[in-house]
């Protein structure tokens, strides 16, 4: 399935993201009407569910029991994700002087875990993909309880936050779904062999969907301040990206460790923040942070592996080269690579 995965998060991806976020921008009535009762906006918490789902059937238990080997590095990691991500957003919220239902946008994303993309990232850009998962799957498992009280605590001052009804949002939404494809790959590996050709592909529509709604819903802030929220959203990611390298330099893990840890920060969950801003916090204002910082970070995120990737060519195989051929380098904990 991550191979699948692997093929949609390329160039194409991009653009239909792209696609989609202009569809919505420019017309909002595809993703904003009511029949019956019934708005596109209730389809938002169904689409985060088949995204999460599609991220547990890629663990396994082994994945949690990694930590016992590696326990410093996933630690560091996952102390960066919560931490760098959410300041950053205050810092940038305060600099650009966003209006309050944007600026709690911003740090609602910097609030949330990893996404599954940084997995698929980290094997390109030929970093600890073990580790990567790993973290991804522990920041999770923590979000219910960590990403509300970071958002109490960071966004608090801006909009009210309901921090009981968000974590047992986040356990319903997030948290259970991964559980189910976790237990689903664990006994059932030929259905989620089956159910891998297919699953990428919805996730990936189940994305760009979200996106246009979000920005059919919000369309007129997103026109008011759209230039200082994509500012910001560039800066927090560049920043991430630079601080999360940085911070596992500084505490001497390799440089391929390097290479994931900033990854795993410069990547949030933007489904699940669209789903908080929406499901929760019951405002499409709220999520236009996730609908620019993803998008963004998926091209960002691209690059940045494409030049990590090349950077270390000359570590591959000598005689897959000549074939053109590629294996990821997983092995070797002395690489030359600088901090992005």
């Amino acid at each position: 399935m991550k191979q699948q995965l692997f093929r949609l998060i390329q160039i194409p991806f991009t653009l239909w993201v792209l696609l989609f976020a202009v569809s919505g921008y420019y017309f909002p009535w595809l993703y904003d009407w009511n029949h019956g009762g019934w708005e596109p906006r209730q389809a938002i918490v169904p689409l985060v569910q088949v995204i999460m789902f599609g991220m547990g059937v890629s663990l396994s238990f082994a994945d949690f029991r990694r930590v016992l080997k590696m326990p410093r590095a996933v630690l560091i990691g996952v102390i960066c994700q919560f931490s760098i991500m959410p300041f950053l957003a205050w810092i940038f919220v305060v600099l650009f002087q966003l209006p309050t239902e944007i600026a709690a946008g911003l740090i609602l994303i910097g609030s949330c875990p990893g996404g599954v993309t940084s997995n698929v990232i980290a094997y390109i850009a030929r970093a600890n993909v073990p580790l990567s998962v790993t973290m991804t799957a522990c920041s999770t498992m923590l979000s219910p309880f960590l990403t509300p009280l970071l958002m109490e605590f960071w966004a608090g001052q801006y909009v009210p936050i309901p921090v009981l009804p968000m974590m047992r949002s986040i356990l319903f939404m997030v948290l259970l779904p991964v559980l189910l494809g976790l237990f689903v790959n664990q006994f059932a590996p030929r259905f989620v062999n089956r159910l891998g050709k297919i699953l990428p592909g919805i996730a990936m529509f189940s994305i760009c969907l979200i996106i246009a709604i979000t920005i059919a819903l919000a369309r007129q802030e997103l026109a008011a301040v759209g230039l200082a929220l994509f500012a910001a959203a560039l800066c927090q990611n560049a920043a991430g990206y630079t601080l999360g390298y940085g911070a596992a330099w500084c505490l001497k893990l390799s440089h391929r460790d390097c290479r994931t840890v900033a990854l795993e920060v410069g990547i949030q969950n933007g489904g699940m923040a669209t789903g908080l801003a929406v499901n929760v916090l019951k405002n499409p204002v709220i999520a236009l942070g996730s609908a620019v910082f993803g998008p963004w970070s998926a091209v960002t995120s691209s690059l940045l592996a494409s030049y990590w990737k090349r950077c270390h060519q000359s570590e591959l195989d000598p005689d897959l080269q000549q074939n053109g051929l590629e294996t990821p380098v997983f092995n070797n904990p002395s690489e030359d690579c600088s901090a992005p």
